[in-house]
């Protein structure tokens, strides 16, 4: 492991590159491109990249803004994961206590995207930097990864093989919280259930159509029925994305729902599709009409990595808490006065705040930025969620953090993230995630013996359990598939 002195000087240099970095965060923030149009976004990114040293390879698995810059050689090959993809209709105008759009129906980076992929690309290039200073031997790489916001790009960029010789992968993500929370969370499996009738006159020749909205609404129905048999930890959700039209009066030829299938692991998520997938096909025997299924896209479990959780808490330990100041709490205090008690108390148990490192901070909500940093339990939660940093974690031993952008009681996919998101706090938030994977970067670069036990952590971990990926070899990115 670094040494304290070591750490800190790193963070410094990171500290005195925040201006130009911040600065990049917020012109990502107004872009908001959503997954797989992020080319502004991945443009610039990559470009600042380059004019760091980095050699930069585009159009990775057929992604036309994924991208990885590489610095240095030899091993280890150091990996940080970075996203720039926004949200449609979270269209916010920042530093407001209010939900104001800037425009109608315009995207927005409502999960903080515009501070993740910066937040990692200034790690990348600080530890770069300290390699060729130190003559140190190793790969620093930049993931420049789209689409996480339903489109699954690291699943992609894992089945090409983008991964295949890394080492270890780092990343984070904005919360209202300072630390390092290990998660199992769920796999996810995306599907169209398409229905065909046939139209006919609501009134004067209903015998003569078949509802393609009944065989829906069947559908519905009969999942519903099947939540009391699968297993608790899994979900299922869905949208009507397409009813047949607005007219009463007309049997609805055609009908669409989209479902989101989770399971603990892929295996058991893959076998719940399967019986969801019954559901519709009877549905559609019931209503004598077809359906077709169309897979959209999946993300597999997280796998989490307790060795190098515990390393990267340990660099926080020594980076301290992130230097908020009274204008800071001020806004943040604002933003939350938006929430309900409700919404508050369910941040602070979705984060699993148990205690704190360096305060006596009563985390209730009372204080509207975590001033400390969460203590590090050493051992996994269960979250609901899911993200395709799961498919990485499947193929090289993987950790990541969570620095406090928000305020206490935000929760992600909100007007309220895309409000601070080029705030002061969220600007510190971001540079102290930036020192913290840094610092771990440098820890597994200097220290053997914990890229080894971080290793053989993950072999044990993944001992019969093969990775299995989640999409289909005939399915491009952005591309839904028929199943069949």
């Amino acid at each position: 492991m670094p040494d304290r002195e070591a750490i800190l000087t790193l963070a410094s240099v990171i500290e005195g590159m925040k201006p130009e970095f911040t600065a990049l965060s917020d012109q990502i923030w107004d872009f908001a491109e959503l997954k797989f149009d992020e080319y502004r976004s991945s443009k610039l990114l990559a470009a600042t990249l380059e004019e760091n040293g980095f050699h930069v390879r585009r159009g990775i698995a057929g992604m036309e803004t994924a991208f990885i810059g590489e610095y240095g050689s030899g091993r280890p090959v150091i990996a940080f994961l970075g996203e720039f993809d926004a949200l449609a209709g979270m269209s916010q105008i920042a530093d407001v206590a209010e939900a104001r759009p800037i425009a109608a129906d315009e995207s927005g980076h409502g999960c903080g995207h515009n501070l993740l992929g910066v937040g990692s690309l200034l790690a990348a290039i600080a530890l770069a930097r300290h390699l060729q200073e130190k003559g140190l031997p190793g790969t620093v790489r930049y993931y420049g990864c789209p689409g996480e916001e339903g489109g699954s790009g690291k699943t992609f960029m894992v089945r090409a093989g983008a991964f295949d010789d890394v080492d270890a992968a780092l990343t984070w993500h904005p919360a209202p919280f300072n630390g390092v929370r290990s998660t199992n969370n769920l796999a996810v499996l995306e599907y169209y259930y398409q229905f065909k009738g046939l139209a006919a006159h609501a009134a004067n020749s209903a015998h003569l159509g078949r509802s393609a909205l009944d065989a829906v609404e069947l559908m519905n129905v009969g999942v519903n029925f099947l939540r009391e048999h699968m297993p608790p930890d899994c979900r299922v959700h869905y949208a009507i994305t397409d009813t047949g039209g607005r007219a009463a009066n007309v049997v609805q030829a055609r009908a669409e729902a989209l479902y989101l299938i989770r399971a603990p692991e892929m295996p058991q998520a893959m076998a719940l599709a399967e019986r969801v997938e019954k559901v519709a096909r009877g549905a559609a025997m019931m209503t004598e009409t077809e359906v077709e299924v169309v897979f959209d896209t999946a993300s597999t479990n997280l796998l989490p990595n307790l060795t190098l959780e515990g390393a990267m808490h340990e660099n926080m330990v020594t980076l301290g808490p992130v230097p908020f100041d009274e204008a800071d709490i001020d806004f943040a205090q604002k933003i939350q006065n938006t929430f309900t008690e409700e919404a508050i108390k369910s941040s602070i148990r979705l984060y699993q705040i148990k205690g704190d490192v360096f305060s006596n901070q009563a985390i209730d909500g009372s204080t509207p930025l975590h001033l400390g940093l969460r203590d590090f339990e050493g051992q996994s939660h269960f979250r609901a969620g899911s993200t395709d940093v799961g498919d990485v974690s499947w193929v090289v031993p993987t950790a990541q953090c969570w620095t406090p952008a928000w305020a206490i009681g935000t929760n992600p996919h909100t007007w309220q993230v895309v409000a601070q998101g080029k705030s002061r706090a969220a600007h510190k938030a971001m540079v102290h995630a930036a020192k913290t994977l840094a610092a771990t970067g440098l820890s597994l670069l200097t220290s053997p013996d914990l890229l080894a036990r971080a290793k053989a952590e993950w072999r044990d971990k993944t001992k019969g359990r093969a990775y299995v990926c989640p999409i289909p070899a005939a399915v491009k990115p952005g591309k839904a598939h028929a199943r069949g």
